[in-house]
C-alpha cells in the first residue's frame, strides 16, 4: 500500500442551517435512506448521486470536511459540520 496518497470516499449533504441538518440526520438515525434524502436536501451538485462525492484525497475538500472523512469512524453519518458552504453531514463510504 502507498501511505503518500491515502484515498477516501464519501457522501454528503449540504443545507444552509444547522438545525435542518439535524432534522436530517434524525431522518436517517430513524432509518431514512441517506441517498434518498441527499436528493431531497442537499444544495450541492452532488444531491443528484445520492451526495456521492466519489474518490478523493487529503486536501480536495476544505479542512473541516478532511477532518471527518480521514479521522472519524467511516459508516457514521457525522455532523453537522459547518464550512463556508453550509452545513454538511458526512459519511464516509470507506478509505485506504
Amino acid at each position: 500500500m502507498n501511505s503518500k496518497r491515502q484515498t477516501a470516499s464519501a457522501r454528503h449533504i449540504l443545507v444552509k442551517t444547522q438545525s435542518e441538518a439535524e432534522k436530517i440526520k434524525q431522518l436517517i438515525a430513524k432509518g431514512a435512506d441517506f441517498g434518498v434524502m441527499a436528493k431531497k436536501y442537499s444544495t450541492c451538485s452532488s444531491a443528484k448521486k445520492g451526495g456521492n462525492l466519489g474518490e478523493f484525497s487529503p486536501g480536495q475538500m476544505v479542512k473541516a470536511f478532511d477532518n471527518v472523512v480521514f479521522k472519524l469512524p467511516i459508516h457514521v453519518v457525522h455532523g453537522p459540520i459547518k464550512t463556508q458552504f453550509g452545513f454538511h453531514l458526512i459519511e464516509t463510504i470507506y478509505r485506504d
